[in-house]
């Protein structure tokens, strides 16, 4: 007899978990299928953001950071440390340890929420029943009344840049290397590609990154892109644009690059070369024939606006399905999901959905960027504040960077904000509930904020729409 369930879950990241969790708690019965196996081949649940994402990456960002602040940043502060040196076995094992908790963590909720974890592979059938794959023992048909395939996403691998391990790596590569190269290659300016390159850069290695666009961050504000361009510059990043690779080759312990640019073929030698072009949905072995989704022209699996396929009763969300591939947004769709399933009305505004990149200075933005404004033909105003003229960010040596605000000419709704800047990150939260409360420029104007605070300057900045910023010059009340 077939093992029958509410829900069958397949994939155990940061939607499918949640998803999970939010149908155990409404009181489904509930099984989650994962077949990821960490590199010390145990079972993990987390998705790719625990194991080799969003985690890792941050915990090897703030060792860096901490290395870096260290060298150049105390001294200022009458702090003197001396010969400070990098231990990179100590901080891949911190790194690994960081993950550990955080997996180790999700299996604890999930068996504190009675669901059955399932260590394998599954693949939906017709009738929303699914083959579960043990990674031991046979294989076996499960039934359920709903299915929320949640699988996640893979790296996009470039044909003719074929990774070799230690020399040629993938973003999970990245985060396990024993030492500093001296030279680095990262093929992509992406989120991925910047924040790795930001970790081994420093730690002292000589990091070039190869653009095949002619822009450089294209989803971000660009007054906020060219700044962060010149920030990651000044932190030697050399960021090469209109960069196309096309081919590489491993001599000894380095790797060629091939490339072309504005003037014709060229060749880059690094010790180490990072492939991070983005990513793509991971459907393999997903789908029977049969099983009635469908996927569109990309390989997203198709969905309406509530993550519902083609098949009554079967739900895709997260990476698999349209919209930015981010961990927050996967969790809050897994949720909406589990409430639909138990009967309740629930939404996501998927244009209040912030995005963040954790180099230094952070960058992060929600809603609408000057030029989206602008090419929907928006009546639109802008305002922008420096950190460089708050005072919590000149005590802290935190100067770069500045908040810009989009909003709405005819009725003050704030549009957009973009942040770079110290803990951009925690500082977009605000600008959420803003958006999401459908908020205008004169609320948070006359709102009173923390003094000295970093937020000041998102409080400054919507002053600044209007021309009444207190503590800058350049524009006058009209």
């Amino acid at each position: 007899m077939p093992k029958v369930f509410d829900v069958v879950v397949i994939g155990g990241g940061p939607g499918g978990y949640a998803a999970a969790i939010k149908c155990a708690q409404l009181g489904l019965k509930v099984a989650c299928i994962e077949k990821y196996i960490n590199k010390n081949g145990k079972p993990a649940l987390g998705g790719t953001c625990a194991n080799v994402g969003c985690i890792p990456s941050k915990a090897l960002l703030d060792s860096s950071w901490k290395y870096h602040e260290a060298r150049e940043a105390l001294a200022v502060h009458g702090i003197t440390t001396g010969d400070v040196k990098i231990d990179v076995k100590t901080m891949v094992e911190r790194k690994d340890t960081v993950v550990k908790k955080q997996t180790d963590g999700v299996a604890m909720l999930l068996q504190m929420n009675g669901i059955t974890w399932l260590q394998g592979e599954g693949k939906l059938l017709a009738g929303k029943r699914v083959e579960f794959s043990p990674h031991e023992g046979e294989n076996e048909t499960l039934e359920a009344t709903y299915v929320i395939l949640a699988s996640g996403s893979s790296p996009i691998k470039i044909p003719v840049v074929p990774l070799v391990d230690g020399l040629v790596v993938d973003n999970a590569g990245a985060l396990d290397f024993t030492e500093v190269p001296k030279r680095l290659g990262v093929i992509g300016a992406g989120i991925i590609g910047l924040e790795l390159g930001s970790v081994w850069a420093r730690l002292g290695a000589q990091v070039t990154v190869l653009e095949a666009q002619d822009t450089f961050l294209p989803i971000v504000d660009r007054q906020v892109s060219r700044e962060t361009f010149k920030q990651l510059t000044k932190q030697n990043l050399d960021i090469k644009l209109s960069a196309r690779v096309t081919g590489s080759t491993v001599k000894g312990n380095e790797v060629e690059v091939a490339y072309t640019d504005a003037n014709g073929e060229q060749k880059l030698t690094v010790d180490k070369l990072i492939v991070a072009v983005g990513r793509r949905p991971y459907t393999e072995g997903l789908l029977a024939v049969d099983s009635g989704v469908t996927l569109d022209e990309r390989g997203f699996i198709f969905v309406n606006g509530q993550c519902r396929t083609d098949v009554p009763g079967v739900y895709a969300i997260g990476d698999l399905v349209r919209g930015p591939a981010l961990a927050h947004k996967a969790t809050e769709e897994g949720v909406m999901v589990a409430e639909m399933i138990a009967g309740h009305t629930i939404h996501i505004n998927y244009d209040c959905i912030p995005s963040v990149i954790y180099t230094h200075p952070e960058v992060a933005w929600v809603g609408l960027s000057e030029e989206q404004a602008k090419a929907r033909g928006e009546e639109y105003k802008t305002g922008s504040f420096s950190f460089a003229a708050n005072g919590r960010a000149v005590a802290a040596n935190e100067t770069a960077g500045f908040v810009k605000v989009v909003a709405d000419k005819r009725t003050d709704r704030i549009l957009g904000v973009h942040i770079i800047g110290p803990q951009a990150s925690e500082l977009i939260m605000q600008a959420v509930i803003a958006i999401e409360f459908c908020g205008s420029v004169e609320d948070l104007q006359l709102m009173v904020f923390a003094h000295p605070g970093l937020s000041e300057v998102l409080h400054e900045a919507m002053l600044d729409v209007d021309g009444k910023a207190i503590h800058s010059a350049k524009k006058k009340r009209k």
